[in-house]
């Protein structure tokens, strides 16, 4: 963990989670306990890592690549089979968010990932919404869901996710607030699944993809381009292109930054390899986020501080972050505002503290 006073502001700080894959807040703890429940065998997986928690968490702290890591992913998400199985599993990410001080959350999950082995939509969403009507009722915290196309279920899939969400009227009554895309980049270009983005764009629904990660600049700028998103996921490869970094910052394009997820994955060598810097000094709106909390072992706050030790930011910086994600947030206005009062708040109570040292 970070080390001075500044530690204390960063635990202050309220937080705007965006990039959280909730089936990525899936715990080998919850993972036994719900193949319990389901009757699964986890033997079934052919991996010793399964024998216990402790060896699959073991495991988890020694992914490979991007393809080793979406497998356990994959087979994780398999003992989630009833709507009790999502709402517990999305609370219990909930419950941690609150006590890392996350004030809101905007969590992606993967409609197709269940809808594909059997398990239906409606399945899902029920589960996810009870989660979040429970932590709202609970905690000091907004939520929102945003359902992500998996590029390497292709395009017919993507569609057909998109129109089932859009007949629910989930998009109009705002049970999800979104749309992303996730998966390895590398499957497909962004402009792969552009016709799913024109009817989303249309439908006036609010879009995401998550690019920049293993794949090349232009794949931030073609998502920019052909989907018209108006947030980027990942994205930490941006640094590299002046012209891009320049229209992020004109745009005011928030940039949804895994920092921790990045240096696991190997895709950067260390956090200070991070583009926290680059992005402060361009002016470029980003978040920090955990991505997939329980394989990484780390959560929002783990992520704070990494980014702290890596770059010795000042209040300011810190500040400067809070409110960037603030302004990045797809709630409303009036949710904004009592965000930001807490932020000038946190950071008030800190300094003030401070001075009577």
């Amino acid at each position: 963990m970070c080390k001075g006073d500044i530690h204390e502001l960063l635990l202050a700080l309220p937080k705007c989670e965006h990039h959280i894959h909730i089936e990525g807040a899936l715990t080998p703890h919850l993972l036994f306990k719900l193949a319990v429940r389901n009757s699964i065998d986890l033997a079934c997986a052919d991996d010793q890592a399964y024998a216990s928690e402790e060896k699959l968490q073991a495991r988890y702290g020694s992914f490979a690549s991007l393809s080793d890591f979406i497998r356990y992913f994959s087979f994780g998400s398999s003992v989630l089979i009833t709507a009790v199985d999502f709402e517990e599993l999305a609370y219990t990410y909930f419950v941690k968010a609150s006590e890392q001080n996350v004030k809101h959350a905007e969590v992606f999950f993967d409609p197709q990932a269940h809808t594909s082995r059997g398990v239906t939509y409606e399945t899902v969403v029920q589960g996810l919404s009870r989660a979040k009507q429970r932590a709202e009722q609970n905690f000091d915290i907004s939520i929102k869901y945003i359902p992500c196309i998996l590029r390497h279920h292709g395009l017919e899939s993507a569609t057909g996710m998109f129109e089932e969400v859009m007949d629910a009227g989930h998009f109009a009554d705002g049970t999800v607030c979104g749309l992303g895309m996730a998966g390895d980049e590398l499957v497909h270009p962004p402009e792969y699944f552009e016709t799913v983005y024109n009817a989303a764009r249309t439908a006036g629904v609010r879009c995401t993809a998550h690019v920049g990660q293993a794949g090349p600049a232009t794949f931030i700028s073609a998502a920019l381009d052909h989907l018209k998103t108006e947030r980027v996921d990942h994205a930490w490869i941006a640094k590299t292109d002046s012209q891009l970094m320049q229209r992020l910052a004109e745009t005011e394009t928030l940039v949804t930054l895994c920092p921790i997820s990045n240096v696991t994955l190997g895709f950067i060598g260390s956090i200070a390899e991070a583009p926290v810097k680059d992005f402060l000094d361009q002016g470029v709106r980003f978040s920090v986020n955990s991505d997939d909390p329980a394989y990484f072992g780390k959560y929002i706050q783990e992520n704070y501080c990494a980014v702290q030790e890596a770059f010795g930011l000042s209040s300011s910086d810190w500040n400067i972050i809070a409110l960037n994600a603030v302004e990045g947030s797809w709630c409303s206005d009036a949710r904004k505002q009592v965000l930001r009062e807490q932020v000038a708040a946190a950071i008030s109570c800190w300094q003030a503290a401070r001075d009577t040292q």
